[in-house]
């Protein structure tokens, strides 16, 4: 059974940093495309940034620059490094798992629907 745990959220500054960890269990992350996506309060769940097999990257526009994905094969972990953080950063983030595609696919990779697994989220709360 696959299953996702982030953790690493916090309540930061502006300017601030935190890591992000999410823990897969039940396949092998590496083989398969992830993602990282946040809530803000109110508002639609949004793409953050991915990760395809071959280490390949892409970020949304607003963390281009401050947010770094990668992962672990070894450890079976992903993770989102977030650093400049604003209060426009404040979301719940939740990592996802994609088990039937290995690559990212361009505009379709913030596509909620093409993830098959999602964590329960990680609070980021950033204050001014």
């Amino acid at each position: 059974q696959v299953q996702l745990v982030e953790s690493g959220g916090g309540s930061v500054q502006a300017g601030g940093s935190l890591r992000l960890s999410c823990a897969a269990s039940g396949y092998t992350a590496s083989y398969y495309r992830m993602g990282w996506f946040r809530q803000p309060p109110g508002k639609k769940r949004e793409g953050v940034s991915c990760i395809g097999s071959d280490g390949s990257t892409t970020y949304s526009d607003s963390v281009k620059g401050r947010f770094t994905i990668s992962k672990d094969n070894a450890k079976n972990n992903l993770y989102l490094q977030t650093n400049s953080l604003k209060p426009e950063d404040t979301a719940m983030y939740y990592c996802a798992a994609d088990v039937t595609k290995p690559t990212l696919s361009g505009y379709r990779d913030y596509d909620l629907t093409q993830y098959d697994y999602w964590g329960q989220g990680t609070q980021v709360t950033v204050s001014s």
